[in-house]
């Protein structure tokens, strides 16, 4: 898997702590894929005062960015599963089939496929025609 946005209590990509839901179509989570995670967590602690927390065992820490009042995304750091693995910024959509179908009929093209992220929703990675890598993010508690 290339990152995990999932929570159930703590504020993730589906920042539960807001009351109101994601509007679609806009940017909800950021992940920082990292060689030495624990460093790069000490510099954006130290520096910006961000908050971490490990999910589950894998290497990857929840990074959340500030208080519940303050405009903001909380997003992921990451041990990079490969070297050129790039920062990746996640959209919110409503229907991640009608997305992944725009994406590649718009120039696009999907890198990693349409995948479960368990009681949370619908996860894939697309790169825009210019190479960058986004993701793409449906929620769907049912998701399997």
């Amino acid at each position: 898997m290339t990152g995990l946005f999932i929570n159930k209590k703590s504020s993730l990509h589906l920042h539960e702590r807001n009351k109101n839901p994601i509007m679609s179509n806009r940017v909800v989570h950021f992940e920082i894929p990292c060689n030495n995670p624990e460093k790069t967590m000490d510099f954006f602690k130290d520096v910006f005062g961000w908050n971490f927390q490990q999910f589950g065992n894998e290497p990857y820490w929840l990074a959340i960015t500030g208080d519940d009042q303050t405009p903001g995304i909380n997003g992921g750091i990451m041990k990079k599963r490969d070297p050129n693995q790039p920062i990746a910024n996640s959209i919110n959509v409503t229907d991640i089939d009608k997305f992944i179908t725009k994406v590649e009929s718009s120039g696009g093209k999907i890198v990693v496929p349409k995948m479960p992220i368990p009681s949370v929703g619908w996860l894939a990675y697309f790169t825009d025609p210019d190479g960058n890598i986004h993701g793409l993010h449906q929620q769907d508690p049912n998701a399997r």
